[in-house]
């Protein structure tokens, strides 16, 4: 699986595993470095559009999740 933005790192492991948390994270980490902001809500629009499972695996296709 290729990551859309590979050089975006976001550290999720030991932290708060509430959905909208990592949507968040992710999100902020992409706005740091700079993706555009259709882009950021892209990503926003695909993480909420399903479960949480969902929203753990359009992070990692999204960023290098770790």
């Amino acid at each position: 699986m290729d990551v859309k933005y590979p050089n975006v790192k976001v550290q999720l492991v030991g932290q708060d595993g509430n959905a909208f948390f990592i949507i968040g994270r992710v999100a902020q980490a992409l706005r740091r470095a700079k993706v555009p902001a259709d882009e950021v809500k892209q990503f926003t629009d695909e993480a909420t559009s399903g479960d949480y499972d969902n929203v753990l695996q359009t992070a990692m296709r999204w960023v290098d999740v770790a």
